[in-house]
């Protein structure tokens, strides 16, 4: 295969407003939103009747019929029709690794641009019948003759059709949710409760520092009658989060909290990226380079944190771009739950993990915090699932430029134990 290692320009990113699930966005489907955000991207990049290389998006939840899901929302757009599409999943990497996808095809030569995004909703999810309720059903429908499939149907137990079965967030190898995971790993690492809602005090400070300053202005397009996440809380203190129940383990040790935990949130994403020659040629300004991406997982299911692939991922990323963690300007940490974070710091602090877990022969050691997430987080901004890596790396982008240049890294916990990792420049 050709290579031509053409660098990858960051053009900008468009979203939607980030809701609080069941709430503005209830009985609006997936698709909807993922199109407002290409939309977005079309309109703000003035891509009408343009026709791009590729565009990768992806959702962790859709309705089985909406099979060509990708492809379907680019028609939505004014883009040109031929433009093609494909749809991808890492759960809550999904979007970040769309861009992966996108930026792989430019730097090889294969495309000079495309669109990566991602969206998610709570609020219309498909709910589907019991299996043997659906292989009863498929029994009935193929049978060769009135007389077997009368006697197939008088066998089904119709009553599952008032049972069906809901989507869940729950691991399917240890049936834990990732706030029960993330409860043990807060506990492996003795992360407190005061810690974890300090961190969520400032992901919501500074989200609305950043609201006032205009930083969201032209990241955020308006969608259903509103213009901001509606999840920020600016009147929060560590005084009220400190008040809230524990979420998950609720004995007296549990430590995680609905202010400290990432809310069950609707939303979508989406990023304009291409070749520096395409950008030039087409008078487009450049935000940053995407550098370089790295996934990795952990073995969850024997023992090991399932939030914390990303410290290896980081590590690969270090290691194969001769960095070490302390050569960034910034640093964009998915907040899915502040102890995550929290861990995750600690662990690239630990010299004995660094050696086990990550191949270093030191520790990775600790980060300037007051380059963390200065926008705000996914604590304050919310988190729909397959959207966020996009959301992440528009707002850096957007940092990097505003900053006048400069290097971020980051950093997305994923279910089943992965993680995805990005290295941007400007």
């Amino acid at each position: 295969m050709i290579n031509k290692n053409n660098k990858v320009a960051i053009i900008g990113g468009s979203r939607i407003p980030f809701t609080k699930s069941f709430t503005t966005y209830t009985r609006t489907s997936n698709s909807e939103l993922m199109t407002a955000a290409l939309n977005g991207v079309v309109e703000k990049f003035q891509l009408q009747n343009k026709l791009l290389g590729d565009v990768a998006v992806g959702t962790l939840i859709h309705y089985p019929g909406e099979w060509n899901w990708a492809k379907e929302n680019v028609s939505n757009t004014a883009l040109d029709p031929h433009t093609p599409a494909h749809f991808i999943s890492r759960a809550c990497g999904t979007s970040l690794d769309a861009a992966n996808t996108i930026a792989l095809k430019i730097t090889t030569g294969q495309i000079d641009a495309g669109i990566a995004g991602g969206s998610d909703t709570n609020s219309d999810v498909p709910l589907t019948l019991q299996q043997s309720l659906t292989h009863d059903l498929m029994d009935i429908r193929n049978a060769k003759s009135f007389g077997e499939r009368f006697t197939k149907s008088m066998k089904t137990k119709w009553f599952n059709f008032f049972k069906p079965v809901y989507p869940n967030v729950k691991e399917p190898r240890t049936k834990l949710s990732m706030g029960d995971h993330t409860e043990l790993t807060v506990k492996n690492w003795n992360i407190s409760r005061a810690a974890q809602d300090e961190l969520a005090f400032i992901s919501h400070k500074n989200a609305e520092a950043a609201y006032q300053r205009g930083f969201y202005d032209d990241l955020i397009i308006p969608f259903k009658g509103i213009k901001k996440d509606n999840i920020l809380r600016p009147t929060t203190s560590i005084e009220k989060l400190s008040t809230l129940k524990p979420a998950f383990d609720r004995s007296n040790k549990g430590s995680l909290t609905a202010g400290n935990s990432s809310s069950f949130t609707d939303g979508a994403s989406a990023i304009f990226l291409a070749s520096e020659e395409y950008a030039k040629a087409n008078g487009y300004p450049i935000e940053a380079y995407l550098i370089d991406i790295q996934n990795a997982a952990f073995d969850y299911v024997n023992g090991e944190d399932l939030l914390m692939a990303p410290t290896l991922a980081v590590a690969k990323l270090l290691k194969r771009n001769n960095l070490t963690l302390q050569d960034f300007d910034f640093y964009e940490i998915h907040e899915a739950f502040a102890g995550q974070v929290l861990a995750t710091l600690k662990a690239w602090e630990s010299e004995s993990f660094s050696k086990k877990y990550l191949n270093a022969t030191k520790a990775l050691g600790s980060i300037d915090r007051t380059k963390l997430n200065v926008n705000g987080g996914s604590l304050a901004i919310g988190h729909p699932f397959a959207a966020t890596g996009a959301r992440v790396l528009a707002g850096a982008a957007k940092i990097l430029k505003e900053n006048g240049g400069g290097r971020c890294l980051i950093s997305v916990c994923t279910a089943g134990g992965m993680g995805t990792a990005a290295i941007i420049e400007a």
